[in-house]
C-alpha cells in the first residue's frame, strides 16, 4: 500500500491536491460567511415573532439517556487488507453509533484501545460481492475484469456485509448465517442512519448557514436538486463537496497510470481515493474549525445590531422581497402552474403511503411492547419485575431489531417519473428523514408513557392496580401520538415537496431571472448587508409561489382524513396542561428503584442499594441487550398460563390480558371509572381525561367480542461523542487507530 501511494501521491501530487482543496474551501466559506448572518438574523426574529408549531401532547427527553448505553454487541469477521486475511472480531456499537472493533473480547475487557472506530456517514450496506463489483467498476471506468478472473474480494461464506462509500476506505465483513447477516444489517443501518444526520438540530444558526451556504455554492455550479452527500457533521459534508469536484480529476489523471490486473487497479484506485480523502478532511476540518471560531467572536456585535435596528432590518428586507417579486412573480407563476401544479398530488401520494404505514406500524410495535410487558406482570407478580421490563420498554426507540419493521415500511418509497423531471437524484435522504421521525415519535410515545407510569406507581398501587393503570396509560398515549404523528408527517410532507420542487424551480427560472438579481443589490443599506442577500430573498419569493399549492395539497388530504391525518385546526381537547411538567424531574432509573431484588420491588425515594456484582451484572446486560432480547421474556418463552409463543395480532394480545384479568379478578358490582372502583375520586393525572368519554376499560369488554380488543384507533371524533464507561467497562477510545485500522473521528 505504502507503494502505490508513495508512487501516485508523491510531494508535488499532494502539494496540488492541498493547492485545489484550499481554493474550493475558500470559495465555499465565503458563502457560508454570508449565510451566517442571514441565519442569525432569521434565528432572533423567530424568537421575537413566532407563534410557534403545535404544541407536542407527547413528552420529550430534555434530558439524554445515560451515554454508557451500548446498542449492540456481538463478533462478526473482517477482511484485513493488509494480509488479506479474515479476522474474527469483537464489535460493539456504543451510544454515539460509531461502530467499534476490537481484536477479540478479552481485549475489550483488559481495556486494550479498539482496533477501529468507524463512523459510517455517507456509507453505504451492501449484502451481495456482485453488488460490490458492480460499484467499483463503475467507479474506475474502463477497467473490467475478464470472465473467470479473481475478484477484488473472495468471501468465505455466502452472508457478506459491505460497507461502501464514494471516497473513503471500504470495510468487508461476513457472516455464518443468514439470521446473523440480517441481525448486523439492521444494526449497521442504524448507524448509518444516525451518523448521517451528523448535523445537530438544536443548532439555529450554525447549522442552517451550513446547509444554505452548500446548497448555494452547488448552485453557482449549476448543480440544482438533491444531493445524496449531504450526510454526516460538517467536516465530513464538506469533505464530500471537495472530493465532489476533485475526484473526477484525480481519477482521469491518475487511472491511465495504474498497473497491474483489473483488480489490482481497481484495490489501488480505492486506497487512492481513501488516502486523498484523508487528506481533505483533515485540511477541511482546520479551515471550517478556523472560520467558525472567527464567527463566534464576531456574533456578539452581530447580535447587539440585530436587536439595536431589527425593525429597519425587517422593513430593507420587505421593500428588498417587494422589488424581486414584482419582476419574477409573473414568470414564477406561470413556472409553476404549468410543470410543479400538476404533480404535487402524485408526489405528495408517493410521500404519504409508506410514510404513514411506517408510522402506523410504530404505534402497533409500542401497543404491542407495552401489552407485552402488562402480562409479564400479571404472570409474576406485580412490580417485582416491573423495573427490568421498563429498563428494556426505554430503549425501544433505540434497538434497531424491533424498529425494523417500521424503518422498512419506507423503503418501497419511489417517485417513478417524478425523479428524472424533477433531478432527485436519489429518494434516500426522505427515507432516513422520516425514520428519524419515527424513532423519535417512538421515544417521546416510551417517554410519555414511563413518565405517567411513575407517576401512577407513587400511589402505591397493588398488582391488579398497577395492571390496569398500565392499560389506561398506554391508550392515553396513544391517543396523544396520533395526534402528534399527523402534525409530524404533515410537516415531513411539506419540507419533502418544497426540497423537490424548489431546486427545480430555481433551475427552471435561472436563465431568464439570475442575471438580473445582481441590480437589486443597491435597495440593501451597507449596513445591513450582512443579514439580507439578493440570492436568498429571491429565494424565498419563489418559495412563496409554490408554498400556497404545497399547503393547500396537505390541507386537502387532512380534511380527507387520508392515512390518519388530522385538519391543522384540530385542538386536543381532552389534552392534560400539566402534562409537560412531568418532564421537569430527574431522568428515571427503573433498574435501580425498582430492581426487583426484595421486597415490593421498590418504591420512588427508596431505591434499593445494589450490591457491586449486581451492577456489574446488569453491565454486561446492557452490552448485548438485543441478543439477549432474542431470548424472549417469560411470556414469549411460554408460561403454563399462556401459549407458548408470543402472539403476532395485538388482538389476541389484548384478548389474553382480558381474560388473565377476568380470571384473576371478578369484575365489581358496581360499575368502572376509567379501570377504577367509581367511588374512588379521580387522580391529578387522569383528571383531563374526564372532559371526554371513558374508554370502556379492557376488562369490562364480554368474552368474544374480539373486535373491541382490537388495539384503540385514532379516533374519527375530532380531538383536539465519547463514550463514558461505567465503573467495570473498560472505556472506548473513539480516536485511536492503529496502522491497519481507520479512523474517522465522530
Amino acid at each position: 500500500m505504502g507503494d502505490v501511494l508513495s508512487t501516485h501521491l508523491d510531494d508535488a501530487r499532494r502539494q496540488h491536491i492541498a493547492e485545489k482543496t484550499g481554493k474550493i474551501l475558500t470559495e465555499f466559506l465565503r458563502f457560508y460567511e454570508d449565510q451566517y448572518g442571514v441565519a442569525l438574523f432569521h434565528s432572533m426574529r423567530h424568537e421575537i415573532e413566532a407563534t410557534g408549531a403545535p404544541q407536542s401532547q407527547l413528552l420529550w427527553r430534555k434530558v439524554p439517556r445515560v451515554d454508557e448505553r451500548i446498542i449492540f454487541s456481538g463478533n462478526l469477521f473482517q477482511y484485513q487488507e493488509d494480509n488479506k486475511k479474515w479476522r474474527n472480531r469483537f464489535s460493539l456499537v456504543p451510544h454515539n453509533y460509531g461502530l467499534v472493533l476490537y481484536e477479540n473480547k478479552v481485549a475489550y475487557e483488559r481495556q486494550v484501545p479498539p482496533r477501529a472506530v468507524i463512523n459510517s456517514a455517507g456509507y453505504k450496506i451492501l449484502t451481495s460481492v456482485d453488488q460490490y463489483l458492480e460499484l467499483v467498476s463503475n467507479s474506475l471506468p474502463g477497467i473490467t475484469s475478464k470472465s473467470g478472473s479473481t475478484p477484488i474480494l473472495k468471501c468465505p461464506t455466502q452472508f457478506p456485509l459491505i460497507l461502501w462509500h464514494p471516497s473513503a476506505r471500504h470495510y468487508y465483513f461476513c457472516m455464518m448465517t443468514e439470521a446473523e447477516q440480517d441481525k448486523w444489517q439492521a444494526v449497521l443501518q442504524d448507524c448509518i442512519r444516525h451518523c448521517n444526520n451528523g448535523i445537530p438540530e438544536a443548532s439555529k444558526v450554525e447549522g442552517p448557514a451550513f446547509t444554505d451556504a452548500i446548497r448555494m455554492y452547488r448552485q453557482s455550479k449549476e448543480l440544482y436538486g438533491t444531493w445524496e452527500m449531504l450526510c454526516g457533521n460538517e467536516v465530513q459534508i464538506l469533505s464530500n463537496l471537495v472530493m465532489e469536484e476533485l475526484g473526477p480529476e484525480l481519477k482521469a489523471e491518475l487511472a491511465p497510470r495504474l498497473k497491474g490486473k483489473p483488480q489490482e487497479r481497481q484495490r489501488q484506485w480505492i486506497q487512492i481515493s481513501d488516502a486523498v480523502y484523508r487528506m481533505v478532511y483533515e485540511q477541511a476540518k482546520a479551515r471550517f474549525e478556523a472560520v467558525l471560531a472567527k464567527l463566534q467572536l464576531a456574533r456578539p456585535a452581530m447580535e447587539a445590531t440585530i436587536r439595536t435596528d431589527m425593525d429597519q432590518i425587517i422593513t430593507s428586507k420587505e421593500h428588498l422581497a417587494s422589488k424581486i417579486r414584482a419582476f419574477i412573480l409573473p414568470k414564477a407563476e406561470v413556472c409553476v402552474r404549468n410543470h410543479v401544479q400538476p404533480y404535487i398530488p402524485s408526489i405528495l401520494e408517493a410521500l404519504m403511503v409508506p410514510t404513514s404505514q411506517g408510522f402506523t406500524e410504530v404505534r402497533d410495535v409500542f401497543f404491542k411492547e407495552v401489552t407485552d410487558m402488562n402480562l409479564n406482570i400479571i404472570n409474576e407478580g406485580g412490580a417485582d419485575k416491573l423495573g427490568e421490563y421498563m429498563e428494556k420498554l426505554s430503549q425501544l426507540a433505540y434497538h434497531p431489531l424491533k424498529m425494523q419493521s417500521c424503518y422498512e415500511k419506507m423503503e418501497p418509497l419511489r417517485l417513478d417519473g417524478l425523479q428524472q423531471r424533477f433531478d432527485v437524484s436519489s429518494t434516500s435522504v426522505f427515507k432516513q428523514r422520516a425514520q428519524i421521525h419515527m424513532r423519535e415519535q417512538m421515544d417521546n410515545a416510551v417517554y410519555t408513557f414511563e413518565s405517567l407510569l411513575y407517576q401512577e406507581l407513587g400511589k402505591g398501587p397493588s398488582r391488579e392496580e398497577l395492571c390496569k393503570a398500565t392499560q389506561r396509560i398506554l391508550e392515553r398515549v396513544l391517543k396523544k401520538y396520533d395526534y402528534d404523528s399527523s402534525s409530524v408527517r404533515k410537516r415531513f410532507f411539506r419540507e419533502a415537496l418544497l426540497q423537490i420542487t424548489i431546486p427545480f424551480l430555481l433551475k427552471k427560472l435561472a436563465p431568464t431571472c439570475k442575471s438580473e438579481l445582481p441590480r437589486f443589490q443597491e435597495l440593501i443599506f451597507e449596513d445591513f448587508a450582512r443579514f439580507i442577500l439578493v440570492e436568498n430573498t429571491y429565494e424565498e419569493v419563489v418559495l412563496q409561489t409554490v408554498m400556497k399549492d404545497i399547503l393547500q395539497a396537505v390541507k386537502e388530504a387532512a380534511v380527507q382524513r387520508k392515512h390518519n391525518l388530522y385538519r391543522d385546526s384540530m385542538v386536543m381537547h381532552n389534552s392534560d396542561p400539566n402534562l409537560h411538567l412531568l418532564a421537569e424531574g430527574a431522568p428515571i432509573d427503573w433498574s435501580e428503584e425498582y430492581s426487583g431484588s426484595g421486597g415490593d420491588g421498590g418504591s420512588p425515594g427508596a431505591p434499593e442499594a445494589a450490591t457491586f456484582s449486581e451492577k456489574r451484572r446488569r453491565a454486561k446486560q446492557v452490552v448485548s441487550v438485543v441478543q439477549d432480547e432474542e431470548a424472549g421474556l417469560p411470556f414469549e418463552a411460554g408460561s403454563e398460563l399462556l401459549s407458548p409463543a408470543s402472539p403476532d395480532s395485538v388482538t389476541e394480545l389484548r384478548g389474553l390480558l382480558a381474560r388473565e384479568l377476568r380470571e384473576e379478578n371478578p369484575l365489581p358490582a358496581g360499575p368502572l371509572l376509567n379501570g377504577a372502583p367509581s367511588s374512588e375520586s379521580p387522580q391529578p393525572v387522569a383528571a383531563s381525561e374526564a372532559s371526554s368519554p371513558p374508554a370502556s376499560p379492557l376488562w369490562q369488554l364480554p368474552p368474544g367480542k374480539a373486535a373491541d380488543l382490537e388495539p384503540p384507533k385514532p379516533s374519527d371524533q375530532e380531538t383536539g461523542e465519547q463514550v463514558s464507561s461505567p465503573g467495570d467497562r473498560p472505556p472506548i477510545h473513539t480516536t485511536t487507530e492503529d496502522s491497519a485500522g481507520v479512523q474517522t473521528e465522530f
